[in-house]
């Protein structure tokens, strides 16, 4: 674990960093593994987000299923993808995974509260640096139970938050939601996080993050779920405040892979600090 540090160590002539964050729902890996392993490498993280992800290797019959050829765990997934385990993989799968281009100073899973007859939930946060900038990043994925969903979603808020405050990190939190823009979870983090899609949907602008995200527009595409006929944007992206949301969009490949790789679609954002907006 490293220390937090302080602003003071950047250096004056430090440009500012622009971090390709993504994020995807991996269904246990209990589809094609290969072509999973080529959509992450397509998206070229910085970050990765991943939800429902295995905590023990991929079995069948019974038994566990080990393969130098295809990934069958998340370390290998990981592996497979270029990419390391920062965060996660044990607590209820989700997990953070980050690249050689992002140091990393802490990474963690933390439970969140259980309700009866409920599938545990837990969040995987890691700490980044990039060019001198520090992101704290948190992988989600929410309950199928409405309630369930607002109140860990409140809960996840102080936890992101308090990791960002301890280390100078600008917070970014990412996931599956199970719901669409305008219902309760949206609005709750709108009013403190931009959605990255709404600010600057594929390649098309950007929006410096001034404050709370306006509505919760689709922009008349995005949708990530099913993946074979997307139909409902339920997988997002948020950015914190002082942020640039550059792009933010799918998988630039083949559609075959989308569809045999799980039954989400991923989301990747590419975001600026400060820094990097004040020099451009």
């Amino acid at each position: 674990m490293t220390s937090p540090g302080s602003a003071e160590d950047v250096p004056e002539d430090a440009a500012g960093s622009v971090l390709r964050v993504a994020t995807y729902n991996v269904r246990g890996l209990k589809d094609d593994r290969r072509a999973l392993a080529r959509v992450i490498r397509a998206l070229r993280p910085d970050v990765l987000c991943l939800q429902e992800v295995p905590r023990l290797p991929v079995r069948r019959h019974g038994r566990p299923v080990f393969s130098r050829a295809v990934p069958v765990s998340l370390t290998a997934l990981a592996r497979a993808a270029g990419l390391s385990v920062a965060a996660g993989g044990r607590l209820n799968g989700t997990a953070v995974l980050t690249s050689p281009a992002v140091r990393l100073l802490r990474g963690e899973g933390r439970r969140l509260r259980w309700f009866t007859g409920l599938e545990r939930r837990a969040v995987a946060v890691a700490v980044v640096e990039k060019d001198w900038d520090r992101y704290a990043v948190c992988s989600a994925h929410l309950d199928l139970l409405a309630g369930a969903r607002l109140s860990h979603a409140a809960e996840i808020v102080p936890i992101l938050e308090g990791a960002a405050r301890e280390f100078g990190a600008a917070p970014v939190l990412a996931g599956d939601l199970n719901e669409p823009p305008g219902a309760p979870v949206w609005r709750l983090l709108g009013a403190r996080y931009a959605d990255c899609f709404a600010a600057a949907p594929d390649a098309g602008g950007s929006r410096t993050v001034a404050g709370a995200a306006e509505g919760g527009g689709e922009g008349g595409c995005g949708a990530t779920f099913p993946a074979r006929d997307p139909r409902v944007r339920i997988d997002a992206i948020f950015a914190g405040m002082g942020l640039t949301v550059l792009s933010c969009g799918g998988a630039d490949v083949p559609p075959g892979d989308l569809t045999a790789a799980s039954d989400h679609r991923p989301v990747v954002a590419e975001i600026a600090s400060g820094r990097h907006v004040r020099r451009r």
